[in-house]
């Protein structure tokens, strides 16, 4: 799972629903290509160490999302040289990034007006 740690403890551990990390996959690939590992580091790296994805919820996410049509895969060579799987962003995954953005949006603005109650 996409997990996120505080300064507190390792047990502190917040799961994040499948959605949120479809999400993120999602405006990752905006960025490029990318193969699994990389798509992973760039979360954790754009979220200063706050997110981290596992690759057990990782790689099923991206089967899913291949499978649905919004991310396409082929193999390439990583900068390791290691053969591996880059992910590319479709047209339909363009457009649910952009539904997708739109609901968070509305989703975590009601949560703060939530939270910012008096």
């Amino acid at each position: 799972m996409l997990s996120r740690f505080d300064n507190m403890s390792n047990s502190a551990r917040l799961d994040v629903l499948q959605g949120t990390l479809d999400l993120l996959i999602l405006r990752t690939l905006q960025l490029g290509a990318m193969h699994g590992w990389a798509i992973s580091e760039r979360i954790q790296q754009a979220s200063q160490d706050v997110l981290r994805v596992n690759q057990g919820s990782l790689y099923p996410a991206l089967h899913r999302l291949e499978h649905q049509g919004w991310i396409a895969a082929e193999w390439g060579v990583s900068e390791l040289g290691r053969r591996a799987r880059f992910y590319t962003l479709t047209t339909a995954g363009k457009k649910q990034l952009q539904r997708e953005t739109e609901a968070w949006a509305r989703i975590s603005g009601a949560i703060a007006q939530v939270l910012d109650m008096a």
